[in-house]
């Protein structure tokens, strides 16, 4: 990748303004559980936003690769079905989960199923919040720019999240994801002024795009689109929200906090699903699509700017990967490590080393980031939506051995289909995806015990 000197000391004056970052706000912090895993659980309405709307894009070359595929329909997937169900998020259930004063959502799922069904759930949001790919993406900028083999890029990025987040805390996230908002804006509002005054508008656009690019379903089967809408219903089961909400100073943060994000996501979804098209339209034969938008870069933009916008994909992928290494941690130390005799702190803190040196691993196997966000969430959100909703409004609660079945079940069925969708030669079998499966059987089980449920409130 050709960078000049004068990038390369941005991106290193990055990575220097992250690190002071998180070791004031490591200094600030008590060491007292709810100051490391909440910051206080004071947060106001500004850094709620701005972490909460950085932590959404860690899968940016992957938006890119979507984009560059498939056009508009990236849009139509990746945007528009998170602000709906964000929004719904946001009205009925971020105030409840402000209110319960909790840590983690297995945490939730543990006092009204018990604690089988929170181990099990643990175990599939570790799988949701898994930092692995996140962690090779910046691997993988950090190798094309400086040409150093992979193994030592994830050595390196894997060093500065575990240095700053084992002081800090969630005090380090917080701060480190505001700083980072600011720069992700900068970085892509850049290239799609580039692209628009040295390429064209619309009108270029039009006439150097496949024609399905422009096509809100970019192509592909409404099974598919279906499928990648209900997987937007991995919201309300997403860590990363309740956590945020947890931490807020109050049930009107947490509310509001995730309205306001929705503009801020509009808004920086319609700059990246730009510099997708403007890819797709100026570099017609990339053979890696996940390089689209540092391909669009390396042809558009000139020293400085460039760097900029490296520093742009670093942030908006940084933001969420020590957002989700934290969130493991968490998990681990508050669910899984549960009958361990030390404080809830230092639990989090083993937890964090276990997550690092397992993403690490892991990082290795993966390859396309899509394919992954559409395996897991496939498999992971049908068996947690309905418990969590159950956990929070009483009428939707199932008994306790149905929401264990839930989720054995529910991840079976999933994984099954999976794995014999391709032997069938039926047409009608071939459109319905591993998710529907894993739905269908997770909300039979789950009303199936709610019914019986009440039966046995009116037999009393």
């Amino acid at each position: 990748m050709n960078l000049e000197s004068i990038d390369y000391i941005f991106i290193l004056l990055f990575f220097g303004i992250i690190y002071l970052t998180s070791y004031f706000a490591g200094k600030k912090q008590s060491g007292k559980t709810d100051d490391y895993l909440l910051s206080g659980r004071n947060v106001g309405l500004f850094l709620f936003v701005l972490t909460n709307v950085s932590t959404w894009y860690g899968g940016i070359l992957g938006v890119g690769e979507f984009t560059y595929s498939y056009g508009i329909a990236s849009w139509f997937t990746q945007g528009f079905p998170y602000y709906i169900f964000a929004a719904v998020f946001a009205f009925l259930m971020a105030g409840k989960i402000r209110k319960a004063q909790l840590y983690t959502i297995p945490e939730k799922l543990t006092q009204t199923y018990g604690e089988k069904t929170g181990k099990l759930a643990s175990l599939l949001i570790l799988l949701l919040v898994s930092p692995a790919p996140y962690l090779l993406m910046a691997a993988n900028i950090i190798a094309l720019i400086i040409d150093v083999h992979i193994f030592y890029a994830i050595l390196f990025i894997s060093f500065i999240s575990f240095i700053y987040l084992y002081k800090g805390g969630f005090k380090a996230d917080l701060y480190t994801d505001a700083i980072e908002f600011f720069f992700m804006f900068a970085g892509f509002i850049a290239i799609v002024v580039f692209a628009y005054f040295n390429l064209g508008g619309l009108e270029y656009l039009e006439n150097n795009l496949p024609e399905t690019h422009l096509d809100p379903t970019g192509g592909t089967s409404p099974a598919f689109m279906l499928v990648w809408f209900l997987i937007a219903l991995w919201t309300f089961a997403d860590p990363g929200f309740h956590q945020r909400c947890y931490s807020a100073k109050n049930a009107k943060v947490a509310k509001y906090g995730i309205l306001i994000s929705i503009f801020f996501w509009a808004l920086f979804d319609f700059l990246t699903t730009s510099t997708g098209l403007f890819a797709r339209a100026a570099i017609p034969s990339i053979e890696t699509p996940v390089n689209a938008y540092p391909l669009l870069a390396e042809k558009l933009l000139p020293a400085g700017v460039k760097g900029l916008f490296y520093i742009a994909l670093f942030s908006t992928i940084f933001s969420t990967l020590n957002s989700f290494l934290f969130l493991s941690s968490v998990t681990i130390g508050k669910d899984l490590l549960k009958s361990v005799k030390k404080s809830d702190v230092k639990k989090t803190k083993m937890g964090l080393l276990i997550t690092v040196v397992t993403a690490g691993i892991i990082s290795l196997y993966f390859d396309s980031v899509i394919a992954i966000w559409y395996t897991i969430g496939s498999i992971c959100i049908p068996p947690l939506i309905l418990l969590v909703f159950g956990s929070y409004f009483p009428k939707l609660e199932t008994l306790p051995k149905f929401a264990i079945a839930e989720v054995i079940a529910g991840v079976s069925a999933g994984t099954l289909w999976f794995i014999i969708k391709d032997q069938f030669t039926n047409e009608i079998l071939l459109t319905i995806e591993p998710m529907l499966v894993g739905l269908f059987i997770s909300g039979a089980i789950h009303f199936t015990g709610i019914i019986l449920k009440r039966k046995q409130i009116t037999n009393k």
